[in-house]
């Protein structure tokens, strides 16, 4: 009993250390993003890779929305253009994978051979079709093994229309488009105004007021991440727009679609240090940063590091829940493969298939919550610790 008194000291002390510790994401201001909860910065982003697309087909407002829905922090939609000039969100250039355009008779002599990032493919090809026959088409799941029921229910959407998505989210949810095959792009879409692509793309984004430099009151209330494979688009834009971006990395053996340089070289501290001046961090894919040998992962890269120590986040793609899509390290259980590229890597976001599943495994082991759970948290503890002192009263 006598001890009590020396252990009160201790407990408030503890109080005050967990109730003033910051974590190393700042948190957000409170008063930005009006009445909507503001967008959490404390742990990593849990980015809905094409929506919440491991249930519903990719792209659509049906996947974007349930995305939302399930704890999504950023939805992610690749941006294309149509014949006519409208940015529209979709993946692949061509339509053959994930529409019904084989069911529409109208446009059997649409499909042509072009050259997509050095490959000759055939098919049919979004900068063929005008908006209004794009809208005609319908989107369906890519993976067979996926729920198929939503096939031939939602249309292709535009690019306003996702940003639109957004910004009528009941919380403040972030966009994260990307600029999707620009050479390509360019290469076939001329807008009458002699701009191209890439100025259509930011001229989209200021019409919707979205500016803000990472972790600014502005960013805060309409949060963008912009993202491109092509680093020269990413360097043309920096004068246009000071919205954060990423710089997209592919597998060790495809170079660059723009300026045709390796991997190796891109990641190199070098490389790291110049693309830097232009980008808040890198976007790789996640088998590059941890290699794979006979599906185990094997001893991870330095590059996580090194990009922290060049003050770039990672954000790697992309995680789903699937067996075929998960290494044997962990054992059938995507809840592991979280654990382990947040705890152990320590990767700053995750483009996931299944946003759901990340939101879940973030709320179950979050040492943080937001300023409210904080108080709520620290006022029962409080309340028990008066209850235990006051029983020796």
């Amino acid at each position: 009993m006598a001890s009590l008194p020396s252990f009160a000291p201790f407990v408030f002390l503890f109080l005050v250390i967990g109730c003033t510790a910051r974590p190393f994401y700042p948190l957000p201001n409170n008063v930005d993003g009006g009445n909507r909860k503001p967008l959490q910065t404390f742990r990593p982003y849990n980015i809905a890779h094409r929506g919440s697309n491991g249930e519903i087909p990719e792209e659509t407002s049906a996947a974007y929305t349930k995305a939302i829905e399930e704890g999504a922090d950023f939805i992610e939609a690749d941006i294309l253009s149509s014949k006519d000039g409208v940015l529209i969100c979709f993946h692949d250039v061509y339509l053959d994978d994930t529409t019904d355009i084989a069911n529409h008779k109208e446009f059997a002599d649409r499909k042509r051979t072009y050259e997509v990032q050095g490959e000759n493919i055939t098919g049919f090809f979004t900068v063929d079709f005008t908006l209004k026959e794009l809208k005609s088409l319908r989107v369906r799941q890519r993976y067979k093994f996926r729920d198929q029921q939503f096939n031939g229910k939602f249309q292709i959407i535009t690019f306003e229309e996702f940003i639109n998505i957004a910004l009528d989210a009941p919380r403040v949810v972030g966009i994260y488009p990307e600029i999707k095959n620009p050479v390509f792009i360019n290469q076939h879409v001329k807008w009458s105004d002699g701009k191209k692509f890439e100025d259509k793309f930011v001229e989209t984004l200021q019409k919707y007021g979205l500016k803000g430099s990472y972790l600014s009151n502005n960013w805060r209330r309409q949060p963008v991440f912009i993202q491109s494979f092509a680093p020269t688009s990413l360097v043309y834009i920096a004068n246009k727009t000071d919205l954060p971006k990423i710089f997209l990395i592919d597998d060790v053996d495809i170079p660059t679609q723009d300026t045709n340089q390796s991997y190796w070289e891109i990641t190199s501290d070098e490389y790291l240090n110049y693309i830097k001046q232009y980008v808040v961090g890198i976007g790789p894919w996640k088998d590059t940063l941890v290699p794979v040998v006979n599906n185990y992962m094997a001893t991870p890269t330095d590059i996580v590091s090194r990009a922290h120590a060049h003050n770039l986040q990672v954000h790697p793609y992309t995680y789903r829940n699937e067996n075929c899509f998960l290494h044997f390290n962990f054992s059938q259980d995507p809840y592991v493969e979280y654990d382990y590229w947040i705890n152990k890597i320590g990767v700053d976001g995750l483009f996931t298939d299944f946003t759901g599943s990340l939101h879940r495994f973030q709320e179950w082991t979050s040492k943080r919550q937001d300023d409210d759970d904080d108080d709520d948290d620290a006022s029962k503890l409080l309340h028990k610790i008066a209850l235990l002192l006051s029983s020796y009263n």
